[in-house]
């Protein structure tokens, strides 16, 4: 395959909405409210996206390619056809991972600082 690696780099930080989007489409494609359900109970209810922000993170982030529309659909009777189902697509993972090293660097400089403590467990 000749695919060509992009930069992820233009796309970073992720502001937490962007982040909590693309976590919540990690494992598996999501409708808008699963979506918006998955972000509340992830987080606690500190993050909550309003369907106005969702849908225009969504709108936005397909045209970027990080998602795309799945033409993957549950069996019949527990799918509803007016909904869209989105699914992660391979830069939308790469970009994520970027997140995720960005925020690691974050936290070593944090930690060296002694700002931070790493948890240890027994």
């Amino acid at each position: 395959m000749g695919n060509k690696k992009r930069d992820t780099a233009p796309h970073l930080p992720l502001t937490p909405a962007e982040f909590h989007l693309l976590l919540a489409l990690a494992d598996g494609d999501k409708h808008g409210y699963a979506v918006m359900k998955d972000v509340a109970r992830r987080s606690g209810s500190k993050v909550r996206l309003s369907t106005g922000t969702l849908y225009g993170l969504i709108r936005r982030m397909v045209s970027e390619g990080m998602i795309a529309e799945s033409d993957e659909r549950p069996v019949a009777e527990l799918d509803d056809e007016r909904r869209r189902y989105y699914r992660l697509t391979e830069f939308g993972q790469q970009v994520a991972m970027g997140e995720v090293e960005r925020l690691e660097a974050v936290l070593a400089v944090a930690r060296s600082k002694k700002l931070f403590e790493r948890t240890r467990t027994a």
